[in-house]
């Protein structure tokens, strides 16, 4: 079922993959307002998840960001390109999208999913719960043992730097960050080949 999910989600095209890819954040964010309306006692408590401390968001934030990314970049290098290939999606979903949209989409998935994941999810049902689901939830990492790993980590590093700061804007900044500077890699690189194609000076090994 989930090999068959993933093919699908593979063979999509680039415009076919932003709408899934809508779609979902929309579905994360009205799934985690209905839940909201649920599980929170008072509006004041639901606004408490969204305590605003600068400090905490722009360096505790921007420092898990960092060493994910990291740790990311040093995973590509170190580990078999067949291990952490997920079909090229990634790759077709930003490469060829603009730096501005590359930003607007990090900001609507990290907010969506930090919203429903850690802001309900993990305040109501705990660390584990919430991010074994944000994990399971990745469907197309299932099947890809490092991918999977590398998801639950990153994960839990979310959930634990909710649970110290407890507040869902460290989070979000982070998830942004994470998504904003991997997907301008991308970007970056396919921008890089592009260039070297148009001047012929594309090697063997990069074709």
């Amino acid at each position: 079922m989930k090999n068959r999910q993933a093919e699908i989600i593979k063979h999509m095209n680039p415009r076919e993959l932003l709408y899934h890819l809508y779609l979902s954040q929309i579905a994360f964010f009205a799934i985690g307002l209905v839940l909201a309306y649920f599980l929170f006692n008072s509006f004041g408590s639901f606004k408490e998840i969204f305590a605003w401390q600068p400090v905490d968001i722009f360096v505790i934030g921007t420092v898990v960001a960092l060493i994910v990314v990291g740790a990311d970049l040093l995973l590509m290098k170190r580990v078999p390109k067949s291990l952490l290939d997920d079909g090229g999606i990634n790759e077709k979903m930003f490469q060829t999208r603009s730096f501005p949209h590359i930003i607007i989409l990090a900001f609507i998935i990290s907010f969506a999913e930090e919203f429903l994941f850690r802001g309900v999810l993990q305040t109501h049902f705990g660390i584990w719960v919430a991010s074994i689901l944000f994990a399971v939830l990745h469907i197309r990492y299932l099947h890809k043992w490092v991918l999977f790993i590398s998801v639950v980590i990153i994960s839990f590093i979310l959930g634990y730097t909710y649970e110290v700061t407890s507040s869902l804007w460290v989070t979000i900044w982070a998830h942004f960050l994470i998504d904003m500077l991997l997907a301008c890699k991308i970007r970056a690189d396919y921008l890089k080949t592009k260039n070297k194609w148009k001047t012929g000076v594309v090697s063997d090994g990069e074709q």
